[in-house]
C-alpha cells in the first residue's frame, strides 16, 4: 500500500572522508526528482580487509533506490535479507532497481560479491530528536569534529546549548564525558573521532542521524564507540559506529539501556559490536551490525564490573560476523566464588548473514558457552532466519572450559528454547549440544520449528545436532 505523503531526507558526507567509488546512488519518491547519495566507504573482515560502500536516508511512504555499479558489469544482483523479499531489476547491466516502502537495512551484492557490496540504510523519519534550544542538549552538527589530546567534557551545558559548528574541531581528549540528564544530538553528516563515554552517570540520550568515525584511530588500542560504565537509563538510537579498534558499544555494570536502529562496521581484533558485562534490563532493536568479532556479546563479571546478568532482549536485527559468532552468551564471570547467574535472555526477529570462524571453539550462530561457575539459563532465540555462512556452526550450546578465558569451568545451561529456527545453506552443517561433567550439565533444551533448507527437523540426527555427554531433557517438536 502507498502512502499517500512521500518524503526523503539526504545527508552529505565531508570532502575529506573517504569514499566508495564502485557505486552511484540515487533515491526518489514516487513523483519525485533523483537525489545522489554519498557513499562512504566502509571496511570490512578482518580475514583480508576490503572496501565496501554504505549510505543511508531517511524515508516516509515509498521510494525508488536506483544503484549503478561502476566497477562490473551487473550478471545478478541480490538484496539481502532475503526476508524482507525485495526483488532487484537490473538494467543494461549496470544499473539495479528496487521500491522500498518501510524502513529496513539491506545489503545490495553484485554477482555474489559479500565483500566490496553497499549497504543501504533506509531510515524512517527521525522521532527522538530533540530540541536544540533545550539547555541540556549539545547539538554537533555536520562536518568532522576531531577529539585529539586535549580534554572536552559537557559539565557545563547547564546554562546554554553547546554547539559544534561545520568544519574541523580539534577537542582535546580522545574521549567525550557526557554527565547526566544530558542529550547529545549528532546531526546527519556528522563525523566525531572519538569516544562518548557514561562514567557513573544517568539519563543520557545520544542520538541523530551522524556517526562516530573511528577509522584513522588504530593506534589507540582499547578505543571503543561509547561506553557505558556503572550507568543507567541511557537510550543511543540512530547514530554509527564505523571501524573502532575494539568495541563499538561497551556496557560495564549498568542497567536501562536502549539502544535502537544502530549501525555498526569493524575490521580489528577484538572489535566486537555490542558486548554487555553484568548489566540488566537491556533493549536491543533494529541494529545492523557486521563486525569482525561477535556482533552480540553478554558475559557476567569481566573486569572491574560485577555482579549477575538478566533482562535482555535483541529484536527486529540484522547480524554479520566476518569473525566469531552473531550472538554469544556466557564466557566470563566470577570464577572466584560461586558464580554468575545470566537470565532471561531473548532474540527474537533476527537475519544472521554470515558467519566465519576457522577456529573450532569460537564457532555458532547461536552460541553460549557458560564458563567461570556462570549458571546460563531462560534463554529463547525465537523467528531466527540464517542465511548462508562460510564457515561455522548453526547451535553451540556448551558447559565448558576454555582455557585462554575461563581459570575454571561453567556450571549450568538450562531451559533454552529455539523456535521457528530456519538455515538456508550448505548441508552438513553442525549443530552441538554439550555439558563438561556430571555435575556441570546442560539440562532442558527445546528446539520446535527447526528448518535446514526447508526440510523440518525432527531429531537431532536429523538436524546433524551432536548431543554430547551430560545432557539431559533435549526435545524436538
Amino acid at each position: 500500500m502507498v502512502n499517500a505523503i512521500s518524503e526523503v531526507i539526504t545527508y552529505s558526507i565531508p570532502a575529506a572522508i573517504p569514499r566508495n567509488g564502485d557505486y552511484t546512488v540515487h533515491v526518489r519518491t514516487l513523483d519525485g526528482e533523483w537525489q545522489e547519495l554519498d557513499v562512504l566507504l566502509v571496511k570490512v573482515d578482518m580475514h583480508q580487509v576490503r572496501e565496501a560502500g554504505m549510505v543511508q536516508f531517511d524515508f516516509a511512504g515509498t521510494v525508488e533506490v536506483e544503484v549503478v555499479c561502476n566497477r562490473e558489469p551487473v550478471n545478478a544482483a541480490a538484496v539481502r535479507p532475503l526476508s524482507e523479499g525485495i526483488i532487484a531489476e537490473i538494467k543494461d547491466n549496470r544499473c539495479i532497481r528496487f521500491t522500498l516502502d518501510q524502513p529496513c537495512k539491506l545489503s545490495v551484492e553484485v554477482n555474489g560479491g559479500r565483500f566490496n557490496n553497499l549497504h543501504l540504510m533506509a531510515r524512517g523519519m527521525e522521532y527522538r530528536r530533540p530540541d536544540v534550544n533545550d539547555s541540556a542538549v549539545a547539538v554537533i552538527e555536520p562536518g568532522i569534529h576531531r577529539i585529539e589530546y586535549l580534554s572536552m567534557k559537557l559539565a557545563d551545558m547547564n546554562c546554554h546549548t553547546i554547539y559544534f559548528k561545520p568544519g574541523m574541531h580539534h577537542i582535546e581528549q580522545v574521549v567525550i564525558n557526557i554527565p547526566s540528564d544530558k542529550k547529545v544530538y549528532l546531526a546527519g553528516g556528522a563525523f566525531v573521532a572519538g569516544s562518548f563515554v557514561c562514567d557513573r552517570t544517568e539519563n543520557i540520550s545520544i542520538v541523530g542521524r551522524g556517526m562516530i568515525y573511528l577509522a584513522e584511530f588504530g593506534r589507540f588500542s582499547a578505543f571503543r564507540g561509547i561506553r557505558l560504565m556503572y550507568a543507567s537509563n541511557i537510550v543511543i538510537d540512530g547514530i554509527s559506529v564505523i571501524d573502532p579498534p575494539h568495541y563499538s558499544v561497551y556496557i560495564g555494570q549498568s542497567k536501562q539501556i536502549q539502544i535502537r536502529d544502530f549501525v555498526s562496521f569493524s575490521t580489528r581484533g577484538w572489535s566486537d559490536g555490542i558486548d554487555m558485562m553484568s548489566s540488566c534490563d537491556i533493549e536491543v532493536e533494529d541494529v545492523f551490525m557486521r563486525n569482525s568479532d561477535d556482533c552480540i556479546a553478554i558475559y557476567a563479571h569481566r573486569w572491574g564490573y560485577y555482579g549477575d546478568v538478566r533482562n535482555i532482549t535483541v529484536r527486529n536485527s540484522v547480524l554479520w560476523a566476518d569473525v566469531a559468532h552473531p550472538t554469544m552468551i556466557g564466557t566470563h564471570g566470577d570464577h572466584t566464588g560461586v558464580g554468575n547467574v545470566i537470565e532471561n535472555i531473548h532474540f527474537e526477529n533476527i537475519d544472521i548473514l554470515e558467519h566465519h570462524e576457522p577456529q573450532d571453539g569460537y564457532q555458532g550462530c547461536l552460541t553460549i558457552n557458560a564458563g567461570d561457575r556462570n549458571t546460563v539459563r531462560n534463554v529463547s532465540y525465537t523467528d531466527i532466519r540464517i542465511e548462508p555462512f562460510e564457515l561455522g556452526r548453526i547451535i553451540d550450546l556448551r558447559v565448558m572450559w576454555n582455557k585462554d578465558y575461563n581459570p575454571v569451568p561453567g556450571n549450568l545451561i538450562e531451559n533454552v528454547q529455539f523456535r521457528n529456527i530456519r538455515y538456508h545453506g550448505a548441508d552438513g552443517v553442525e549443530s552441538r549440544i554439550i555439558g563438561f561433567d556430571g555435575e556441570r550439565a546442560v539440562e532442558g533444551i527445546l528446539i520446535e520449528d527447526f528448518y535446514v533448507n526447508d526440510r523440518k527437523v525432527s531429531n537431532a540426527a536429523s538436524g546433524n545436532v551432536r548431543i554430547g555427554d551430560f545432557v539431559h531433557n533435549v526435545s524436538f517438536r
